[in-house]
């Protein structure tokens, strides 16, 4: 089968032919329909050998869906043909978080050696792919899966940062959403379907600040050094009760800080390498900053079925498999509004 592998240190992603996976006891083959580029995968690819902890070649690609090709000994509760979304972060299924469906933060996965598809394990960029549990699997229930598979992170990811701070997303209150791209104009559209706040949308692209007006902003702001100064006029010189950093990049993180409003929460969900200080008299009073990560099979469903009530509509450019490399350069280059999608049988 064809897959798209990260094969050597600092090298671009090469579509290679490698043998047909087979699932062993209790795990599922996937057929992939679909299979989601990531700003994720361009910091994984550019981290030095050392520092990624697992064996290359690797199979690219943390967000996948497609059709149930076969089980494994011992799989129950699911059918051969079934389309699925894969659940991205697992875990060793047993540990406290596990257990409440938080795999995105088992205790044990390092010490097990456990990765997630496409980052660490062998991902859905390919023809089929290996999951290993069917807890892993969530039934789509007539969802296209080209449509919706980067639900899988760029919803669920923004969902669960929403969701830590849902009871300050009340009438009055205002967030605002650093960066429109994948998740930023998805996590829009979750803030409108779910709350009554006011959203300002920040991002460097005019392009995507007018995607971010489309799916639901009040107002876009351009991304630039007097960016916080523009929130702080829009709300009065009060600044934001919730800060949504999708990029996290130095000057964006800079940019939250100086937006928060007093009993602000500051979410870091981009992996920019930026840092907000925290201390007394360096923030806004009680002002919390958290960087989450993922998102809980629970927390998924919740998306899947936004998407069902068509309260989500992600904006979608598909690649075919051999044309997975030049989908990397143009998310690279900024060149993807909203999310790129590998479509294999393409």
């Amino acid at each position: 089968m064809k897959a798209v592998q990260y094969r050597t240190p600092g090298s671009a992603p090469e579509v290679v032919t490698v043998p047909d996976p087979e699932p062993g006891p209790g795990q599922v083959l996937l057929k992939v329909a679909a299979a989601g580029v990531c700003h994720s995968d361009i910091a994984v690819m550019s981290m030095p050998a050392e520092q990624l902890g697992f064996p290359l070649p690797l199979t690219l690609g943390h967000e996948g869906a497609g059709s149930v090709a076969a089980l494994g000994a011992g799989v129950e509760g699911i059918a051969e043909g079934e389309m699925v979304a894969v659940y991205g972060p697992w875990g060793c299924g047993r540990c406290r978080p596990c257990t409440q469906g938080q795999e995105n933060y088992c205790l044990r996965a390092k010490e097990l050696g456990i990765y997630p598809p496409g980052l660490g394990a062998p991902g859905a960029m390919a023809e089929y792919m290996i999951v290993d549990d069917a807890r892993h699997l969530v039934p789509l229930r007539g969802l296209d899966p080209v449509q919706n598979v980067s639900l899988t992170d760029a919803g669920l990811t923004p969902y669960h940062a929403i969701m830590l701070s849902l009871p300050k997303l009340v009438p009055g209150s205002t967030t605002v959403v650093i960066g429109a791209g994948g998740l930023g104009h998805v996590a829009i559209q979750l803030l409108r379907a779910m709350t009554a706040t006011r959203i300002i949308a920040l991002d460097l692209s005019e392009e995507r600040l007018a995607l971010a007006r489309t799916v639901g902003a009040h107002e876009t702001v351009l991304s630039d050094a007097k960016a916080a100064d523009r929130v702080k006029e829009l709300t009065s010189g009060a600044g934001a009760q919730v800060i949504l950093d999708f990029v996290g990049a130095p000057p964006t993180t800079a940019t939250a800080a100086a937006a928060a409003g007093i009993d602000a929460d500051i979410t870091v969900v981009g992996l920019g390498g930026g840092t907000v200080a925290v201390g007394f008299g360096s923030l806004p009073y009680q002002t919390t900053v958290t960087s989450p990560y993922w998102g809980s099979r629970t927390e998924l469903v919740d998306v899947l079925e936004l998407a069902h009530h068509g309260a989500l509509d992600v904006h979608v450019e598909t690649f075919g498999i051999d044309e997975a490399p030049l989908a990397y350069e143009r998310l690279h280059a900024g060149k993807i509004n909203g999310r790129a999608v590998i479509v294999p049988t393409r």
